[in-house]
């Protein structure tokens, strides 16, 4: 068993490298609030064509050993995509985390998600209530209990009926509107909709890409949650009441700020760049999914890493990248996570050594 850490302080500051904000390119005042943060950070959303409610990367928590011993701590955390995040989170323990998305749809998803850290104080109430089932009579005695038990739990009980439904939604609603987010009838909309499609689906729920069914090799929501690291160890927030604490602190704190924005754009990295500068914060972990493979695809991975050199950064900084297309696949995986410091991808870039994604996925380790 992996023995509890306290939490840290959410105050962390760490050495910054050089880095291409130039002094006449100030950072505008960034409001105080959560909402003010995301639309001051935001950019226009783009499309992609997946709902991305869930992660289709089984590796995804192989890489956790590595952030573990390289003893990254605090700063600022940037990632891309849903819950995955929260693991890497749990496990860096960043004093603020931005969750960069080109989808409007990512941060409608995060919102929801913040709404059942908001109203869940434990691991089996927030997986009761993100898939419309009944909490156990006393969720404080569930603490101390693995996950494997407490999805056992929610297998087991059915979907609420839809009175007991809607009251839940009522209740994810007011927790909404706390956060002072505009919303529209049609962001409400898919928001009660990606919600349904947990409850529907259950821990049964695959990712899926528009037009398709789920492929065959991408994992369940029970499976990501069931998931090791390759020594066997169960590392998601969801397996840790402490991790899972560490992440509702931050939560509960407005330090988890999902953004809309463009990895290779103009806009929304150059921004958090910025205000991340003017918090004294050091970017210790990026999550990138595998952004590098389409951002290769439109010619505008040069542009990325600009928007790299742009941010300030811990020296040891590094960035997190999941890998498929076949590509070095390990026995029963359809992806490989890897991890590269965020100075050797981008000095390597300048020497020319990463003119296309294969060279990226050479230098993988």
């Amino acid at each position: 068993m992996r023995r509890a850490r306290p939490l840290v302080p959410l105050v962390a500051v760490l050495p910054v490298v050089a880095w291409g904000l130039l002094a006449t390119d100030q950072a505008p005042a960034v409001p105080a609030t959560f909402a003010g943060r995301i639309e001051a950070l935001s950019e226009p959303g783009g499309s992609f064509d997946t709902d991305n409610l869930i992660s289709n990367e089984r590796s995804y928590l192989h890489v956790v050993p590595a952030l573990v011993d390289s003893g990254l701590r605090g700063g600022a955390y940037l990632g891309v995509g849903p819950d995955q995040n929260f693991s890497y989170i749990a496990h860096v323990r960043p004093s603020i985390a931005l969750i960069v998305d080109i989808r409007r749809d990512n941060l409608l998803l995060h919102l929801l998600f913040k709404a059942l850290f908001d109203l869940a104080p434990t691991r089996v109430e927030y997986l009761a209530l993100l898939t419309g089932r009944a909490p156990p009579g006393d969720p404080a005695a569930w603490r101390s209990r693995g996950i494997d038990e407490i999805v056992g739990y929610v297998d087991r009980e059915p979907p609420l009926d839809e009175a007991a439904l809607e009251a839940g939604v009522a209740r994810i609603d007011e927790a909404m509107a706390r956060f002072g987010v505009a919303l529209s009838p049609a962001d409400l909309a898919t928001i009660r909709r990606f919600h349904r499609r947990f409850v529907d689906a259950g821990l049964s729920l695959r990712f899926n890409s528009t037009g398709r069914p789920p492929q065959w090799n991408y994992p369940t929501y029970r499976d990501l949650l069931l998931e090791t690291d390759r020594d066997g160890i169960r590392r998601g927030y969801l397996a840790s009441e402490d991790d899972y604490r560490f992440v509702q602190l931050l939560h509960a704190r407005d330090r988890v700020i999902p953004v809309v924005g463009d990895l290779g754009g103009d806009t929304a990295v150059g921004a958090i760049g910025r205000f991340l500068a003017s918090q004294d914060l050091a970017v210790t972990a990026f999550y990138v999914s595998n952004v590098e493979f389409y951002l290769f695809q439109d010619a505008r991975f040069g542009r990325f890493i600009g928007n790299l050199e742009r941010l300030p950064r811990a020296p040891d900084g590094v960035l997190i990248r999941s890998i498929f297309s076949g590509a070095r696949p390990d026995p029963g995986y359809n992806s490989v996570s890897v991890t590269q410091p965020i100075a050797a991808l981008v000095e390597g870039h300048a020497a020319g050594r990463f003119r296309s994604y294969r060279s990226l996925v050479a230098a993988s380790r």
